[in-house]
């Protein structure tokens, strides 16, 4: 009982901190900033990655930090994967001696990364509040309606989560996005694109999930006290983030 307490205090101490740093960087709301801190985490997801799909080549790192230093600069940065993706067949077609493994971080989680920076430089740290606000309302919701309604199972990969639980977390997040949606964005479509991200965001939940069970561990690292790696608390923005950024350009 003592230890469940103690983890539960030691999660909450957590939590409390990334909201703390979160909301410091959103105030400052500096590019150079929130290029930095993006890159940052985007190593350390790249690091569990890698160790998820048991990839054992360290050039992927290099790989990435030039990538991430090219998209400090470039104007859209998700265009970035498809050029890499390009590069990275051309070597492998010439030489055949390019590790294929390494396309799996370009994809996941690289690839999300430059669609979050992407996002941040065409809408503004407002964009990036949002996803935050829809993802953490999916992933409560979820929890709150599962725990006390949740009782048809979701899907195998993640036999906790219950069908129930799914949609008030889509249901939750769809209302809050609506209410913190940016003011161009209007209500009706920010009610609309918030909850297919919340979707988006609740597979992007299943995939991490997926990853852990096939590499047969609980949590994607231990850098968060109580929360587990990077991948575990991001999972859900790599796939929201993705999403989110394409619906804003289709409305334009």
């Amino acid at each position: 009982m003592f230890d469940i307490v103690m983890q539960s205090s030691t999660r909450i101490k957590t939590g409390i901190a990334m909201i703390v740093v979160l909301f410091i960087i959103g105030l400052i709301d500096s590019f150079f900033l929130t290029w930095l801190v993006l890159g940052a985490i985007m190593v350390v997801a790249l690091y569990e990655a890698i160790q998820l799909f048991k990839i054992y080549d360290d050039k992927i790192y290099f790989y990435a930090v030039v990538v991430w230093l090219v998209a400090y600069y470039y104007p859209n940065p998700e265009d970035l994967v498809f050029l890499v993706a390009i590069i990275f067949a051309s070597i492998l077609a010439y030489t055949k001696n390019l590790n294929k493994d390494l396309f799996l971080p370009l994809l996941y989680p690289i690839a999300s990364y430059l669609f979050l920076l992407s996002l941040y430089k065409s809408y503004g740290m407002s964009s990036l509040l949002w996803l935050l606000v829809v993802v953490a309302g999916a992933d409560v919701g979820a929890y709150f309606v599962g725990k006390s309604k949740g009782k048809t199972q979701f899907c195998i990969t993640s036999p906790n989560k219950t069908l129930e639980g799914v949609v008030g977390g889509i249901v939750v997040a769809s209302v809050l996005g609506m209410i913190f949606a940016p003011s161009s964005v209007g209500g009706v479509y920010g009610l609309i694109i918030s909850a297919i991200v919340a979707v988006a965001s609740i597979f992007g939940d299943l995939f991490e999930s997926y990853l852990k069970r096939e590499a047969n561990i609980k949590d994607s690292g231990n850098i968060l006290p109580g929360h587990g790696g990077i991948l575990d608390r991001t999972d859900g923005y790599l796939f929201g983030g993705v999403v989110l950024l394409i619906l804003l350009r289709i409305l334009g």
